[in-house]
């Protein structure tokens, strides 16, 4: 059960999307103030309002908040924008280069490593060599 859940994490789709929506919640909120901080106020300017009023327009009485409207639709592009060149198309172009094998060859395994597999192929191989002389496969006769 946990080997499954293991690797239906360690998927590449599954660690870009976490990584992706952690990114994009925190960046979210950069935007979000850059946008609330420069960017409403100059349509406000170009709207021609001032004061409470600026960027909206009134119709029977009911403010109509078109500012706002056009604030959120320019965080979610600069948002999108920023996740798609810095986070999906970087990640595109390392699963590309996987698939066509120009990632750099894995490094050797250290000597250690190296060395605990010839011993254990040694043991492994005169655990084969002793099995036929015992009553029990594994143990040397005395």
């Amino acid at each position: 059960m946990f080997q499954g859940f293991k690797d239906f994490i360690m998927r590449g789709n599954v660690v870009d999307l976490a990584v992706g929506v952690v990114i994009g919640a925190a960046f979210t909120g950069v935007v979000t103030g850059f946008t609330n901080g420069f960017i409403k106020p100059l349509i406000q300017l170009m709207g021609g309002g001032s004061g409470v009023g600026a960027g909206t327009f009134t119709v029977n009485k009911v403010p109509f908040d078109y500012a706002t409207f056009l604030n959120s639709l320019i965080t979610f592009l600069i948002t999108a924008a920023v996740l798609y060149f810095f986070v999906v198309l970087p990640l595109n172009i390392l699963a590309e280069r996987r698939r066509r094998g120009e990632e750099p060859p894995p490094k050797a395994p250290a000597e250690d490593i190296v060395l605990l597999t010839q011993i254990r192929d040694a043991l492994v191989a005169q655990q084969g060599q002793n099995r036929g002389y015992g009553d029990t496969p594994g143990r040397h006769q005395q």
